[in-house]
């Protein structure tokens, strides 16, 4: 399933992926995995694609234009897909233990994007930390983090 998405979203075979293909292939697992917590709620709304292209481009070091063509690309992926596993699986193959608490904190930003916490996105949360083996406590640090930020914001 893993290379088959892959192939449709790179144009190449699994073992024709190169160090910039494959660090492609884990920015689009990360947004993707952004866009489905976004979604859970069942809309996709300008907030939420703002902060998704904004802790993109933060984390990944892109461009506006690119941030968004990641984001495009990884609404394609989440609806051509049926579980997180193989966007869980890349990232957490692919970064190191505390590199996945920050894709958790970008989940909890996510996540409260909107103004309001669902209980749908916040299953995701929880069990997308368990798939990148992310303890709960760090996900609730990382929780904690955003919530922070939002409340100076205000």
């Amino acid at each position: 399933m893993i290379s088959g998405l892959k192939s449709l979203l790179f144009g190449k075979s699994e073992s024709g992926n190169s160090a910039d293909g494959a660090g492609q292939e884990l920015q689009l697992a990360a947004a993707a995995l952004l866009v489905e917590a976004a979604t859970m709620d069942g809309s996709f709304t300008g907030p939420e694609r703002e902060t998704i292209g904004h802790v993109l481009g933060a984390h990944f070091n892109l461009e506006v234009e690119a941030a968004d063509a990641l984001i495009e690309k990884a609404d394609a992926a989440v609806a051509k897909s049926v579980q997180i596993l193989g966007f869980t699986k890349i990232i957490k193959d692919r970064l190191e233990p505390e590199e996945r608490g920050s894709i958790m904190e970008m989940l909890w930003e996510v996540a409260y994007a909107d103004g309001e916490l669902h209980d749908f996105e916040a299953n995701l949360v929880r069990r997308a930390a368990g798939l990148l083996y992310v303890s709960d406590r760090e996900s609730g640090e990382a929780r904690k983090r955003v919530l922070a930020r939002l409340d100076s914001k205000t």
